[in-house]
């Protein structure tokens, strides 16, 4: 039985990274939930930052406390019939990167669910991906892609990034230095290659024209032949631009990540339908199918062959659902990152490890964060995938002191920035990196 629950906000670092809607802010924040059974044991999950999610969280306590943990489905159908909702949900999602929807599309009981199946598998002595879906654990190697972006020069801002001094290696240098060049680009992904051996790349776009981030991708393909190379513009392009872009790139592109956005009257769906057919280019998304609503008529346009369904988006047992119904119609399943810390990470290789199919490799942000574990022995990728350790439950055991810096970290901060990651932004001086927008912290 769960005798206590604590919901501990936190901060970390990040680099500036550039997106289509801005640029990462010098600070992230998420949400840990801990969890405490009647044997002293503890279950954690982790979710996404900001005072909303927050507020849902505590909401969910007299629904958790009390609860036996084998009943963590039970408890989550009274969560959603009975715990806080944010009013002012529009519906649309994320389909226009309108990132104040955010904290709508986010499934904050994912965090309760992870937790309850960290206690749920310590006692049966399980992991987590045994318990998740019809099939339990499909696999004991999780493979994860090398995320890249376009960074922003730090010395240009007066803003309090972190500037580290002593580097292990490579990796540790290029992640905080500006880059925005296809050149750089190649840098960072030998430097996340050298460090994690990562056999497939990403680039986040919609920064640069496409013109430069395609020539990016070249040069990725040209340095890395043998890799899955995908870009991921947030839909930044128009339908004739992507098309004009990817025709007949099959050879240096694996997928595309939603190219387009919504135009002249049409939905997201329905231009990446078009867009489809135009190309023949798979398409994957995380931003037009993030429920099963969305789902079922980007299915019926044929819209996507990848749903990068986040588990904090579905939550857990909501993804490994959506990932059986995509091996039984012959698409794919991938999973979905922002920032976050090692518990997420865990939380990720469960899942993917639960997840039926040929999966496409997994997204993490991670790799941006690494050094600020809040767990004693985080998984740590190499050669590309994750071993899912012997432990059972997450397969992670959260460090208290550490959780703790994190917390004073979060409440140092002003509140504008401890507040969820739309209200974070500043705009950049005499800085421009995508037509649309000037360039905004977020």
């Amino acid at each position: 039985m769960i005798t206590d629950m604590k919901v501990i906000p936190v901060a970390g670092y990040d680099s500036a990274l550039l997106t289509l809607s801005g640029c990462h802010a010098p600070f992230f924040t998420r949400n840990i939930v801990i969890l405490e059974d009647e044997t002293g044991n503890r279950g954690i999950g982790e979710i996404h930052g900001g005072e909303d999610i927050t507020k849902m969280l505590e909401s969910y306590r007299p629904f958790v406390v009390g609860q036996e943990i084998a009943n963590y489905r039970g408890c989550l159908t009274a969560i959603r019939s009975g715990g806080l909702n944010v009013k002012g949900d529009s519906g649309e999602g994320l389909q226009g990167l309108n990132l104040a929807n955010l904290k709508y599309v986010v499934q904050a009981e994912a965090a309760v669910e992870c937790a309850m199946m960290d206690l749920l598998g310590k006692f049966v002595n399980q992991p987590i991906a045994a318990l998740l879906g019809d099939g339990g654990r499909q696999r004991t190697e999780v493979p994860f892609l090398g995320y890249l972006f376009y960074i922003a020069d730090t010395e240009k801002m007066d803003l309090p990034y972190l500037r580290e001094t002593q580097f292990k290696d490579e990796w540790d240098h290029v992640r905080r230095m500006e880059t925005l060049t296809a050149e750089g680009i190649v840098s960072q992904a030998k430097a996340a290659q050298s460090r994690y051996g990562f056999k497939n790349f990403k680039l986040k776009g919609g920064v640069l024209s496409g013109e430069e981030e395609m020539e990016a991708i070249q040069a990725l393909h040209e340095a890395f032949p043998d890799a899955r190379i995908n870009l991921d513009p947030n839909g930044a392009w128009s339908l004739e631009e992507a098309i004009r872009l990817c025709k007949g790139k099959r050879d240096i592109l694996a997928y595309i990540e939603d190219p387009c956005g919504p135009e002249a009257g049409f939905s997201s769906r329905e231009i990446m339908a078009e867009f489809k057919d135009a190309t023949g280019l798979p398409v994957a998304t995380n931003m037009i199918a993030t429920n099963w609503r969305q789902f079922h008529h980007a299915a019926a346009l044929r819209a996507v062959d990848i749903v990068l369904a986040d588990p904090h988006f579905w939550t857990l047992n909501g993804s490994i659902r959506m990932a059986y119904v995509l091996k039984d119609w012959g698409l794919t399943w991938g999973s979905h990152s922002n920032n976050h810390f090692d518990i997420t990470l865990a939380a990720f290789a469960q899942v993917a490890a639960a997840a039926p199919g040929n999966i496409s490799p997994i997204d993490t942000h991670y790799i941006w964060q690494d050094g600020q574990e809040l767990c004693d022995h985080p998984m740590q990728i190499r050669d590309g995938v994750i071993k899912l350790p012997d432990q059972p439950g997450l397969g992670v055991e959260i460090n208290m002191d550490k959780v703790m810096k994190a917390n004073e970290l979060y409440h140092r901060l002003p509140y504008h920035d401890r507040d969820d990651s739309i209200s974070m932004q500043y705009l950049i001086k005499d800085w421009q990196y995508h037509s649309k927008k000037p360039c905004m912290v977020r």
